[in-house]
């Protein structure tokens, strides 16, 4: 998309999908019929949707007055596996130069606005700096998540030694580009997902081709939406988080069911039941029910203004409740020192209560943790640290004091419950879905379940982790659910795509943000480089010889960097990183 050299062509656009052969007989089962009416559909019908009703992205072949073209740089002011910005008055471009080729792509990264240029170029593909999409920089699809949607490829030629890209002037201003998509031809075929679904998975399905009926079916009230925003901006308004609009699932005859609890499958007659005894057929299932978080067992339990912060109500109405008052936070993990610091601008005052000795301990180690807590600490968050909440003590019912086992007592109008999650899985438990004994989906790396045609991704599952000699993992990031989402889709597909990812997350504290890549659970030393006084910093986890995680502040793109090494199956010895020396690392291309 985007490009424009070929003079203009007709503007229909036709969309003929056709299944993999060996497919095709398994997906002609019929589904119930029974239409829901909190289904999301066009007029109340699944139907076949023309392309003039498509979501606006730019024409494929844009008259020459859309376009723009400029000499934007001569072919040796980029050497082999550089990046540069370049400017063509209506927007900026990426140009990438890889094995002596030149690509044009768009310039920002969808997911949050990355400047993709100080990203890391590898292997024929983008990584950006700050959550490690991936991007291919000859067709500018994306490969790696987090985002949903693509970059423009733009149209480069060589003339006279002079390098000119040319470009839609719409493509240039949008910035991002959504895949082709099948639509819903048959309403026959139930494909069903459950519970908390992943949006990734039936777009997936579309992109591919497929374009027998979708059904999404959560328990939130809500179109899905980015979830991780919650806890770093308490107040953001439901539709601002959104990933794609009402519109979007229309167009593509992806039918939502919101507030929509599944009680059971029955795997025998392929049936999802809910609570208000509707049944769903399905051919193919993709279970991603997420989890639970865990709450105080604690004396005075019941009182109000006690929270856990799963949806954009419960975020919302924190914040509502924290301006001017006392909060305390219970747990030092990511979600609630993310609460904390965002909530120290409006509360009174707030505190954290952790059992451990440092805040991350277990996941960024004792030095990383204290570093950040002292920045917690110059910002007035107080730490109640190796304790836990015995009392919550209410008047007239409503949140007083928390009573810590220290038997110190904390001012509290209102506490958050940030103490980790359980897989929210208690309805397959008869289901003969295979769960293991906490509670988690166990599932191969094509994400397929014990029940052929069930598959499961998110949260809930536990997969086996390429680069760390298969083992059996819980990754419950957002990065992951959106990659184990795609590669189930590909597999309902008969696709036989297999989970190579290298888990990401970051998370953003003050206007701060630190980022981690790989999988860092069992480490036995923590090397860092920089200055962690200052934060800036990047620690490498080793477990014996070898690196097996990263997480950096303020020193881009060296996670992105590690994840890309990560990704091309080479290992990170502990030596090489002890020496400070990262010339192996930080050095332009692969």
């Amino acid at each position: 998309m985007g490009g424009c050299f070929s003079k203009p062509k007709p503007v229909e656009l036709k969309i003929e999908v056709v299944l993999p052969e060996k497919e095709r007989g398994k997906e002609e089962l019929s589904a119930s019929g029974k239409g829901s009416p909190r289904a999301y559909q066009g007029n109340g019908t699944a139907r076949h949707f023309h392309t003039e009703e498509r979501l606006s992205t730019p024409h494929p072949y844009p008259s020459p007055q859309d376009c723009v073209e400029a000499a934007v740089c001569h072919v040796k002011d980029l050497e082999n596996g550089q990046m540069r910005e370049v400017e063509l008055g209506w927007g900026k471009v990426l140009l990438v130069k890889d094995n002596g080729e030149f690509h044009a792509l768009g310039h920002k990264c969808p997911h949050y606005g990355a400047p993709l240029v100080k990203g890391v170029l590898s292997r024929g593909r983008v990584r950006c700096p700050w959550h490690g999409a991936c991007f291919n920089i000859s067709t500018g699809d994306l490969e790696d998540f987090p985002g949903l949607d693509s970059l423009h490829k733009f149209q480069v030629k060589i003339e006279k030694e002079k390098v000119y890209v040319r470009a839609s002037k719409q493509a240039l201003q949008l910035q991002r580009r959504t895949k082709v998509m099948a639509k819903c031809i048959s309403p026959s075929a139930g494909y069903s997902s459950s519970t908390n679904v992943l949006i990734v998975g039936a777009e997936t399905l579309r992109q591919e081709g497929f374009s027998d009926r979708i059904v999404l079916c959560t328990l939130d009230r809500h179109l899905p939406y980015d979830r991780p925003k919650l806890s770093k901006s308490l107040d953001t308004q439901p539709e601002q988080l959104a990933l794609r609009p009402k519109e979007f699932f229309r167009a593509y005859g992806i039918e939502v069911l919101t507030e929509a609890q599944v009680v059971t499958v029955d795997v025998r007659t392929k049936k999802v039941v809910f609570k208000d005894g509707f049944k769903l057929e399905y051919s193919k299932l993709l279970l991603a029910p997420g989890s639970s978080p865990k709450t105080l067992s604690c004396k005075g339990k019941e009182v109000e203004n006690v929270f856990t912060i799963r949806t954009p109500e419960d975020a919302n109405r924190v914040v509502r409740l924290a301006r001017g008052r006392n909060v305390v936070v219970v747990g030092a993990g990511f979600l609630g020192m993310e609460v904390a610091a965002y909530l120290t601008e409006k509360a009174h005052s707030v505190s954290v209560v952790e059992l451990e000795e440092t805040p991350f301990r277990r996941f960024l180690g004792e030095r990383v943790g204290r570093a950040l807590m002292k920045m917690f600490e110059n910002n007035r968050v107080k730490f109640y640290m190796q304790t836990e909440v015995s009392e919550l003590r209410g008047q007239e019912g409503k949140l007083k004091e928390v009573v810590l086992k220290s038997s110190k007592v904390v001012r509290a109008d209102v506490c958050v419950v940030g103490i980790g999650a359980v897989p929210a899985t208690g309805f397959l438990r008869q289901s003969g879905i295979g769960l293991d004994s906490r509670g988690f989906i166990p599932v191969n790396k094509m994400m397929q379940t014990n029940v052929p045609g069930v598959f499961a991704a998110g949260d809930a599952v536990t997969f086996p982790l390429a680069w760390r000699n298969n083992r059996k993992v819980n990754i419950p990031h957002w990065q992951m659910a959106h990659a184990q989402g795609r590669v189930a889709a590909q597999n309902m597909l008969a696709q036989e795509a297999e989970m190579s990812t290298v888990p990401y997350l970051w998370t953003a504290m003050f206007g701060k943000s630190l980022r981690y890549a790989g999988y860092g659970e069992g480490f036995d030393d923590v090397i860092i480089q920089g200055d962690l006084e200052e934060l800036k910093f990047v620690a490498f986890y080793t477990k014996g010889d070898e690196v097996i995680a990263v997480a950096s502040m303020n020193y881009d793109p060296i996670v992105s960097k590690v994840a890309e090494v990560l990704a091309s199956g080479r290992a990170i010895r502990k030596r090489e990183v002890e020496t400070g020396d990262m010339s192996w690392l930080t050095g332009k291309g692969s």
